[in-house]
């Protein structure tokens, strides 16, 4: 088997794109990341389980800021659209509420039960709620940031590419503001050739065209930020280079984080002496 071969091979997409496999440490992370997010939801003044559609999943929890017109973060969890919930990633709403920021973080059905575009329309129904309800819990609807790790990545990217006056008129065209994608997928072709993932998400080749962002001209408006561990395999650093080179005119920053893997570099984002941690707060004005 030539060199290339073994890099269209199914046994080369499950090596770069399982996470779990890639990372030995990731049961002690996600105990960490379930032990954080039991502590945070411990701080008063949650609003849990916020119903932003008709479906069992369309709900959102939020912290409200502490003043009016605080500028609002929108988190999506990752888990390759078919794992984990808004619950498992709690922790990095404190750190934002603590910096005055609204925080909502967002759940939506998952894989294989639903397609990844039924997830992409749920998560435009949930900004469209948060746009019309942020002002009555001390956010600003002018100034709405989202940020996802991996899949949820790929989500706020999408977000910050809406269409908003299409899906409901009168909503502004620029409402994102700004997308901050950690380790996020931005071209799903590639998983349409990882066993370990393909069944769950069933994409087809004209799908995963149509789901990725790369694959789209830049958005009119906005600002996009992408953050990748620099231990993350080629393939992640690969889609971040890609959205960097197709949406150019809407990039802020594309950072790559030494010693970080596609799990851990999450913690970037919570830690207030960090880069990421930094990018996310210019990125809603409180900085």
């Amino acid at each position: 088997m030539t060199e290339e071969d073994m890099q269209n091979s199914p046994a080369w997409y499950d090596a770069q794109y399982n996470n779990r496999a890639r990372v030995p440490e990731h049961p002690a992370i996600l105990a960490h990341w379930a032990e954080s997010s039991a502590r945070a939801y411990e701080r008063p003044g949650w609003a849990l389980d916020l119903p932003y559609g008709s479906g069992a999943a369309e709900r959102l929890d939020l912290l409200p800021a502490a003043r009016k017109d605080a500028p609002v973060l929108v988190y999506i969890h990752g888990g390759y659209w078919r794992a984990l919930s808004k619950r498992d990633q709690g922790f990095i709403a404190p750190p934002f509420a603590d910096a005055g920021a609204m925080v909502v973080l967002l759940d939506y059905d998952l894989c294989p039960a639903v397609t990844v575009e039924h997830i992409a329309l749920q998560m435009v129904k949930a900004l469209t709620w948060v746009h019309a309800n942020a002002a009555a819990h001390g956010g600003d609807p002018g100034h709405i940031v989202v940020a996802g790790h991996s899949a949820g990545g790929h989500l706020a990217t999408m977000l910050l590419a809406c269409d908003w006056p299409a899906f409901a008129p009168g909503l502004p065209p620029d409402l994102v503001k700004a997308a901050l994608s950690i380790s996020g997928l931005h071209d799903l072709e590639p998983l349409r050739h990882a066993p370990f993932l393909s069944a769950d998400i069933n994409l087809s080749a004209e799908s995963a065209l149509r789901l990725s962002p790369a694959a789209m001209r830049a958005p009119a408006h906005g600002a996009l930020a992408t953050v990748v561990g620099g231990d993350e395999s080629e393939e992640f650093h690969r889609q971040a280079d890609l959205i960097a080179q197709a949406w150019a005119p809407r990039m802020v920053a594309d950072e790559r984080v030494p010693g970080r893997n596609h799990m851990d570099v999450l913690h970037e984002l919570v830690d207030t002496q960090s880069r990421t941690h930094a990018l996310a707060l210019e990125l809603l004005g409180l900085r």
